[in-house]
């Protein structure tokens, strides 16, 4: 079950931008051709409406966005201060480590819980959006989801970091998935075969 897991954040951040990618690129395609006056193309293109395009592209960036965060605490590309932390002696150090992975999971796992309240509260209205007419804790629903994900990220950083002591580090020059299968003999001039 947790293998499915490993690379869930980044399907969902393909997804959607993949989807919102796609929708943009139709909208605007639409908005331009419909401006072209040709008769029965012109009228048809009229009688679609992709207003609520732009809408739905903000929402699944705001998705995004917070299973991006996840994804950050994941692989140890979030943003962190820890100059003062790193030059600590080995043991406060692993000390202060875990007190901060913990207190994100506290944090983000409050977030959590008060979003899924908040979506509660929302989800017994009949509040909607604005052009799409989406009941509005789908929308909201992002916070507790992102949230909690997040928060689980910080628990497993935390366990991983408890039992090996080291903490996942994003190397800038690695590209994830592309295996570096040349050897030192095989490059010429420049580092390039």
């Amino acid at each position: 079950m947790l293998r499915v897991l490993d690379h869930l954040e980044e399907w969902l951040i393909a997804f959607l931008m993949g989807g919102a990618t796609l929708l943009i690129f139709v909208a605007v395609l639409h908005r331009y051709a419909a401006g072209v006056p040709i008769p029965v193309l012109q009228d048809a293109l009229l009688r679609i409406h992709l207003s609520w395009a732009q809408e739905l592209c903000i929402y699944m960036f705001i998705w995004m966005a917070k299973f991006g965060a996840a994804y950050g605490v994941r692989t140890g590309i979030h943003v962190g201060v820890d100059v003062l932390i790193n030059r600590l002696d080995a043991r406060f150090r692993r000390n202060y480590i875990l007190f901060g992975l913990l207190a994100g999971a506290l944090f983000t796992g409050t977030i959590g819980t008060l979003g899924a309240h908040y979506v509660w509260q929302i989800g017994h209205t009949d509040q909607t959006s604005a052009d799409l007419e989406l009941p509005l804790w789908i929308v909201y629903l992002c916070i507790p989801c992102g949230s909690y994900l997040m928060c689980f990220r910080f628990l497993q950083v935390a366990a991983s970091f408890f039992t090996t002591g080291t903490l996942p580090h994003h190397e800038v020059a690695h590209v994830e998935g592309i295996e570096d299968d040349l050897h030192p003999a095989d490059t010429g001039p420049g580092g390039a075969r």
